[in-house]
């Protein structure tokens, strides 16, 4: 199964701008119920990444007011992107390797079309399991 497979059916694709507050921030994560967000530039690009961890690390662990301060000041830039044509196994691969629950997906002009995230991988994994197991059941107790 390829990236393509999970993100393709997507209808929204989460991002917040620069000047975005960091109030303003956690509230569109819990309002989308999502745990990361991209970081758009003024000009449409996608300059970096939001995440929860973001927001409770360098905001409410160091004591700062998450008014008076914009996404730019606490978003990760060091972005680990995939394209659509990517495997999921692969996607694993560099999640583990990287430490991250989250990839950036772009498309052959970098174009941001939204992130994978850990969950869906696992889901499709849980899916693949759940069908394994029935069809054994019904390989080894057939119905009579």
């Amino acid at each position: 199964m390829k990236v393509s497979d999970l993100i393709g059916s997507r209808k929204e694709v989460f991002s917040i701008t620069e000047e975005t507050s960091v109030h303003q921030a956690a509230q569109y994560l819990r309002e989308k119920q999502v745990r990361a967000v991209g970081v758009v530039s003024a000009g449409g690009k996608l300059s970096g990444v939001i995440s929860q961890s973001d927001v409770s690390d360098k905001v409410a662990a160091e004591n700062k007011c998450p008014a008076w301060m914009k996404a730019s000041d606490i978003m990760t830039r060091e972005l680990v992107t995939v394209t659509q044509d990517r495997t999921l196994d692969e996607c694993l691969r560099l999640m583990e390797h990287n430490s991250i629950y989250h990839l950036i997906v772009l498309d052959e002009r970098q174009e941001f079309l939204g992130m994978l995230s850990i969950s869906d991988i696992l889901r499709v994994v849980a899916s693949d399991e759940k069908a394994r197991a029935d069809l054994l059941e019904a390989l080894i107790f057939p119905q009579r």
